[in-house]
């Protein structure tokens, strides 16, 4: 039987809820605003309290995840058995997610309260697993608490004690769209958080790597967590623990546990445990959500395990991160102005100049809001160039061709921000092609591109700051091409893409990222499609449309129509599904970004 690892809790923490209203913004132009709205002291702890009271399991299920949770047999389950205490200083990202819902009641008996571990892998980012997420609102009920060793607690006064660690709320939520709570499969989430936190991230591993579970690097994986410390006690740790546990193969785990380990998504980690805590060393209830690390980056997500974790012969089984990269990036470096984890679009009328935020709803589109008067702009694209989790523009003048990075600075414990404009290029009105397609140069951190008027393809290698590194050639005959596009990662590899139409022929390629800066930086170019301008003259690349953890692609055709091109991750020429339309009144618009 498996085991969820997430834990029953009872703890307390700070809030801090993120929301777009519509509001005026500085310059000339209208926009919406990002507004901070923070919870009360007394609701923050209430919530705490909630949470280190409580009894429950996140992910209850049939199968066992290995989160704190009561003693049943049916609850989700995790902890470290047989690790030693370590510091934050040495896992500085380790983050407590506390979940505590009192139902809006006066009784305490219909209360939800649990505690999950995560990983901070950007400033407002925390990758955790899906059964601490799904079927839960985190943005009313949960805390994240970075920045110490030591778990929540309460005072002399019954108060939460947060023992110097760092409150935040939760702007929004995302879980695998497949996650399964009967067989615990695609178990990742991530939570997206209202501000950055000071925690320093640890980065994900990439697609496609076997070098961290095989061979000796596999054989120094750490395990991270509060969780339980014993099979004959539901306590959980009151301090970080750590513990090294060798990655085990496919074959070893699914001799273990059947068809209940899926090979590709899990992969069990740890030697087999003896029956009992002597002699076991086992992520247990408790530590659910928490990182397997393996080289310094995060390679599994705490998953499931047995009841008690100490059977004999049963090992740890953790969510085989280097599969789900690919769909956790768009979530890490989104461009999602309405905070519902799907790409939006931004438009502007080509009469009015007025610019409008078109949210998407999936396969279709909502209604348009306005962002005023665009009028002095010839280039609009949306980025995240800081990583503060609220989107940022990219926008070139008509007038002089200068770039500028336009971000929304909160002031100090402020709750609106105001928007800001920042030189980053001069002079750019030449440039053939600009793109903010992410994470080129696989730093983690966002990228700008750029072609030139001689057609050489140039990156400006991002500080996560809104500024660049010194520019790197890329190559040349980029001006072959009269449209280069591209946000997020369309072959399904956790890297950044582009896609590059001939001018002459229509033909349209896919340039795959391949994680390196200069001549190296993307792979052999594959033809995917054949796209004359008399099929279709205006296209954007905004990332992940439908959510579903592809990026997409959108066209619109000479009479106006607007095809959603949804991708499926192949890097053929089924990169991408059948068209959906999104509407037929787009040829009002002259920029798509």
């Amino acid at each position: 039987m498996r085991i969820a690892l997430p834990v029953a809790a009872a703890g307390l923490a700070a809030a801090v809820a993120g929301v777009f209203v519509t509001t005026s913004a500085g310059a000339a132009t209208a926009a919406p605003t990002p507004v901070r709205s923070t919870p009360s002291t007394s609701e923050i702890e209430a919530r705490l309290s909630t949470a280190l009271a409580g009894d429950d399991t996140a992910g209850e299920t049939s199968k066992s995840s290995l989160g704190a949770s009561s003693s049943s047999s049916t609850s989700v389950d995790p902890k470290i058995i047989g690790g030693s205490t370590t510091t934050i200083t040495t896992a500085p990202y380790m983050a407590q997610l506390w979940y505590g819902d009192n139902r809006g009641t006066s009784t305490t008996s219909d209360d939800i309260g649990f505690f999950c571990g995560g990983a901070v892998v950007a400033p407002t980012k925390i990758l955790t697993a899906a059964h601490c997420v799904a079927g839960y609102n985190w943005k009313a009920h949960g805390v994240v608490v970075t920045g110490t060793a030591q778990l929540l607690s309460e005072d002399s006064s019954g108060n939460p004690d947060l023992h110097g660690g760092n409150p935040s709320g939760v702007w929004r939520q995302w879980n695998h769209p497949s996650y399964d709570d009967n067989t615990i499969d695609n178990d990742l989430a991530v939570l997206t958080l209202p501000n950055p936190v000071k925690a320093t991230p640890i980065p994900m591993t990439t697609a496609g790597d076997t070098a961290s579970y095989t061979g000796a690097a596999a054989k120094t994986a750490q395990v991270f967590g509060w969780g339980r410390t014993s099979s004959t006690s539901q306590d959980i740790s009151d301090t970080l623990k750590t513990a090294t546990l060798p990655i085990q193969s496919d074959a070893t785990c699914s001799a273990e546990y059947g068809s209940d380990f899926i090979a590709g998504h899990m992969v069990c980690a740890g030697e087999p445990a003896t029956g009992s805590d002597t002699g076991t060393t086992s992520a247990c209830n408790g530590d659910s959500g928490g990182p397997l690390v393996v080289g310094g980056k995060v390679v599994g997500v705490v998953s499931w395990g047995v009841k008690d974790c100490v059977a004999a012969g049963a090992y740890s089984v953790f969510t085989k991160l280097t599969t789900y990269v690919a769909a956790a990036y768009p979530r890490i470096d989104d461009t999602n102005l309405s905070g519902d984890h799907k790409a939006d679009l931004f438009v502007r009328n080509s009469s009015t100049k007025t610019g409008y935020e078109i949210d998407s709803k999936g396969t279709s589109l909502a209604s348009r809001l306005s962002w005023g008067s665009h009028s002095a702009w010839n280039l609009v694209l949306q980025t995240d160039l800081d990583r503060d989790g609220y989107t940022d523009f990219i926008r070139r003048r008509a007038s002089d061709g200068d770039l500028y990075w336009r971000h929304c600075v909160f002031p100090s414990n402020g709750t609106t921000c105001t928007w800001t404009n920042t030189l980053v290029g001069d002079n750019w009105k030449s440039r053939l092609a600009v793109v903010v397609p992410g994470d080129v140069t696989g730093d983690k951190l966002p990228d700008l591109l750029s072609v030139d008027s001689a057609g050489v393809l140039w990156i400006y290698p991002g500080k996560g700051n809104g500024r660049f590194a010194t520019r790197v050639k890329v190559s040349t005959g980029w001006n072959q091409y009269n449209v280069v596009r591209g946000h997020g990662d369309l072959s399904n590899d956790g890297r950044a893409d582009l896609l590059a139409r001939n001018k002459s022929t229509g033909a349209v390629y896919l340039y795959k990222g391949t994680g390196k800066a200069g001549t190296g930086a993307f792979s052999a170019r594959v033809k995917v499609r054949t796209w004359s301008g008399t099929t279709y003259n205006a296209f954007d690349a905004v990332g992940d449309v439908n959510g579903d953890g592809k990026a997409d692609f959108l066209a619109r055709t000479p009479g106006g129509t607007l095809y959603l091109y949804k991708g499926t991750g192949k890097a053929t020429s089924e990169i991408f599904a059948t068209r959906v339309s999104l509407g037929t009144s787009f040829k009002q618009y002259d920029l798509f970004g």
